[in-house]
């Protein structure tokens, strides 16, 4: 008990001594008042300095150089360019089988017409008299003369060639979309290419017209031509367009042997291949304007002889053999398609023509740096003859050869057609 009093009264003297060292721990001094003075900014006239310098950036970096914009209008220019050529390859194909429609149903509808009037000039001629046989007779001549009359102008217009000559120009103007799109991905255009595919655009309209009055091309003319579809002195134009285009090759991938090879690939086209599609070209087209008399001749005659059936058995007689021979001539014509062949024998010969007008514009150029590049230019000749190189190599080394030797080389240049 007298341990926990003593504790008691300790306690409080104990408490209050811990508190007064507390309040020492505690207490903080006063600072004295401290006061800063803060430069104006000259916000104004800092916020007008940093808007003309920004503008200043702006416009050093944003306005394009004068080229660029001449540059991007040639670009929109070939790009209009384009889409008429597209449009072109798309109207040259509905047109092409429209008129290969046409070769088909004339075709089907002629032959229809002169069997049937063959058989009524037969049965009139087994009829007896009288208003039956009349009535033959009259059927069979108003059948022979429409049929007279629709092989004219199927023979005239030629159906079968025209709807070759619209697939030639789908082909080609498909060739030169192509061309366009490749220039516009790996060059910069200019205005020169600009007027060049211009000038292919319109060499390509006047080669293969689309109307068929006033602008169709003669079916039968007096002497074979091949076709020409390029204009005059774009090949020139070709070979100046690869000025400065050129990788830094030593003499621009030419040589002497490249020349000479070049030179008698030339002499091979020209003598064997050009000449021999000139001559088929001949041969077809002789062909062709034989049977194109021959058919309405023969219904013509057929016509007359329908009209003369009950007189004498010589007047039935001719009159169904006339529209039988008529029949086979107007299927031979114009289901064979005499006038396709005779179109595909002039773009052939255009083709090779091309081939020829191209290599010898290429290697006439003297300056090696305007040139195409040579191995490009090779390759380009060996798969247009389907041939590779080594093959084209091999193929002028016998005409070089055969010069020499006084004998005619023995296969063509061309080994696709």
């Amino acid at each position: 008990m007298a341990s926990l009093q003593a504790s008691a009264l300790l306690l409080p003297s104990s408490s209050s001594c811990c508190s007064r060292k507390f309040n020492a721990a505690i207490h903080v001094p006063k600072l004295p008042k401290l006061s800063f003075s803060v430069p104006k900014i000259p916000t104004k006239d800092l916020i007008e300095e940093l808007n003309l310098r920004v503008g200043v950036e702006k416009i050093n970096v944003t306005t394009p150089p004068i080229h660029h914009k001449s540059t991007s209008f040639v670009t929109t220019k070939l790009y209009a360019i384009l889409e008429a050529v597209a449009d072109r390859v798309e109207m040259h194909n509905n047109i092409g089988q429209q008129r290969d429609n046409w070769n088909t149903l004339l075709l089907n509808s002629i032959n229809m017409i002169i069997l049937t009037a063959a058989t009524m000039a037969g049965v009139a001629a087994i009829s007896g008299t009288g208003m039956p046989l009349l009535a033959l007779k009259l059927s069979s001549t108003l059948l022979y003369s429409a049929a007279t009359g629709m092989l004219l102008i199927m023979n005239k217009i030629q159906p079968s060639q025209l709807a070759e000559e619209q697939r030639n120009a789908t082909r080609l103007f498909k060739q030169l979309q192509n061309q366009i799109q490749t220039m516009l991905t790996l060059n910069t255009p200019t205005q020169e290419d600009v007027k060049d595919v211009m000038e292919k655009v319109l060499a390509l309209d006047k080669a293969y017209p689309l109307p068929l009055l006033g602008a169709m091309l003669d079916k039968f003319p007096s002497k074979f031509e091949p076709a020409v579809w390029w204009p005059k002195n774009q090949l020139q134009k070709k070979n100046k367009s690869y000025a400065g285009k050129q990788c830094h090759i030593e003499n621009n991938g030419w040589s002497e042997e490249l020349e000479m090879e070049m030179r008698e690939v030339i002499e091979v086209v020209k003598r064997k291949d050009i000449e021999d599609y000139v001559r088929l070209g001949n041969l077809a087209l002789k062909i062709n304007k034989g049977l194109a008399i021959s058919g309405p001749l023969l219904t013509g005659i057929a016509a007359v002889g329908s009209a003369f059936v009950g007189n004498g058995s010589w007047a039935a007689i001719v009159a169904v053999t006339a529209g039988a021979l008529a029949s086979t001539v107007n299927a031979f014509e114009h289901g064979v398609q005499v006038g396709m062949l005779i179109d595909m024998y002039r773009n052939s010969g255009g083709f090779f023509r091309h081939l020829n007008e191209s290599i010898e514009a290429t290697i006439g150029e003297r300056d090696l740096e305007k040139r195409e590049n040579g191995e490009l230019f090779e390759m380009k000749v060996a798969l247009q003859l389907g041939r590779s190189l080594s093959q084209l190599r091999e193929l002028a080394r016998k005409s070089a050869s055969s010069h020499v030797d006084g004998t005619a080389i023995d296969e063509f240049a061309s080994k696709l057609f």
